[in-house]
């Protein structure tokens, strides 16, 4: 299961997404690509309107996001990723978990 947390204030702080969908083999699964696709083209957008926005850690299984500037702009554009990956949890609860870490 792909496991999304994200932290929010009065911004979203840290998104963090982790795990694998497990809906398919590699290479089939709809529910990876989906994630991977809306992950990356965030970052690629975000990063297009100042790189030292976010920072990015990132392997297999594994999309940290450390947002280090907060503007409205940003905020809406993350805001969407969660929406968008919420989105997903609607037909495949099996394979993707959207929260809110309320942990400090």
């Amino acid at each position: 299961m792909i496991t999304v947390k994200y932290k929010k204030k009065d911004y979203i702080t840290n998104i963090n997404i982790s795990g694998h969908a497990l809906y398919d083999s590699f290479g089939k699964d709809i529910v990876c690509a989906s994630v991977s696709s809306v992950v990356i083209n965030t970052i690629n957008i975000v990063s297009i309107i100042d790189s030292s926005i976010i920072e990015v850690d990132k392997s297999d299984g594994y999309v940290n996001i450390i947002i280090n500037k907060y503007n409205d702009l940003t905020n809406k554009i993350l805001l969407n990723l969660i929406d968008e990956l919420k989105e997903l949890t609607i037909k495949y609860k099996k394979n993707i978990r959207v929260e809110e870490d309320s942990h400090e």
